[in-house]
């Protein structure tokens, strides 16, 4: 038997564009690698890609919500772990190193934990490949990645008398694997709610871009048992230096909670305005009950989401009763 993991990270520490660095791992049997990418591909489309941070309008909604609602109904195994930039960083100024040289020192140790929970369930005797979403530094003499995390996991195998051995770690472009687009999105997924990016909102175009990503994230969650399924599959821990410990796991559920409270009023506010702009225009077509909510183009799906709750039908209607599961319409 062949076990896959996808690998990834967001907001590298030597980046300085948050308060965590993330680095996320999908673990999935072979038996169920080739099925998912194969329906995959037939949601997304042959050369097409799924990033978070590229989700800034929702002209692709049906791709992506159709994308994470069939993988986290798979048999998959996912962790995600948060380092702490600024104990890092006070970290590496107390030992006379740069950001840089830190998160390469974070390569050796994070592996072996973030893999752990991937892996712990494997029989003796099983074969395991990793891809690695390719960037170009990974394979500097440096860091050289892919090398360290096939020596260290072998070894990790051996320590833990699990018995299973690393075939390959390759690195791979993320447009030829669509689980390594998948662990991108799960990981902007929790980026999202961990920084409450959903609060924060700067300037009226940030607003509009996370508020697009917000109600993507939103209607996966209104679908039956997702809330389980997402707690059940994803694994959350954080390193820092207040804890003697230092791994510390997060529980899911709290963000996806306080989310969820404020999605839900945001939402039921502006479905307050919808209705009256409807009342006193009853002939507004979608397009102009857009502009009269002062939405730009780049939220038609949230409108049109609104409409059909507001017409006593589901959020996501359209893409779950008048659509076969899982087919992406034109």
């Amino acid at each position: 038997m062949t076990y896959h993991i996808f690998f990834d990270e967001s907001n590298k520490l030597d980046q300085k564009r948050g308060g965590y660095s993330y680095y996320g791992a999908l673990g999935i049997d072979e038996s169920v690698l080739q099925q998912i990418s194969d329906a995959l591909e037939s949601i997304i489309g042959p050369g097409q890609e799924l990033h978070f941070a590229e989700y800034k309008n929702d002209r692709k909604f049906e791709k992506y919500f159709r994308s994470i609602l069939l993988t986290i109904a798979q048999d998959i195994h996912v962790n995600i772990f948060l380092v702490n930039n600024e104990d890092a960083q006070k970290m590496g100024e107390s030992m006379g190193i740069n950001d840089k040289q830190l998160r390469q020192f974070f390569y050796v140790k994070i592996p072996e934990r973030l893999f752990y929970g991937v892996t712990r369930n494997l029989a003796g005797g099983e074969q395991v490949r990793i891809a690695v979403d390719e960037n170009n530094e990974y394979e500097t003499p440096e860091i050289n990645l892919n090398e360290s995390l096939h020596r260290q996991m072998n070894a990790h195998s051996a320590y833990r008398k699990k018995g299973y051995r690393i075939e390959s770690v390759i690195s791979q472009k993320s447009h030829e694997s669509f689980l390594l687009q998948i662990i991108d999105v799960l990981i902007g997924m929790v980026v999202f709610l961990i920084e409450e990016q959903y609060i924060d909102t700067p300037s009226a175009q940030e607003r509009d871009v996370r508020r697009v990503k917000g109600d993507l994230i939103y209607r996966i969650l209104l679908e039956p048992d997702i809330t389980d399924h997402l707690q059940s599959k994803i694994r959350l821990y954080e390193w820092n230096t207040k804890s003697l410990e230092q791994i510390l796991p997060l529980n899911l559920g709290n963000y996806l909670s306080k989310f969820l409270v404020d999605q839900t009023q945001h939402d039921l506010s502006e479905m307050l305005k919808l209705q009256q702009i409807r009342i006193i225009n009853p002939y507004f077509t979608t397009k102009e009950l857009r502009e009269a909510m002062g939405y730009s183009n780049s939220r038609l799906k949230t409108i049109q989401g609104y409409l059909d709750q507001l017409n006593g039908k589901s959020r996501n209607h359209y893409y779950t009763s008048e659509q076969p599961p899982f087919i992406p319409s034109e």
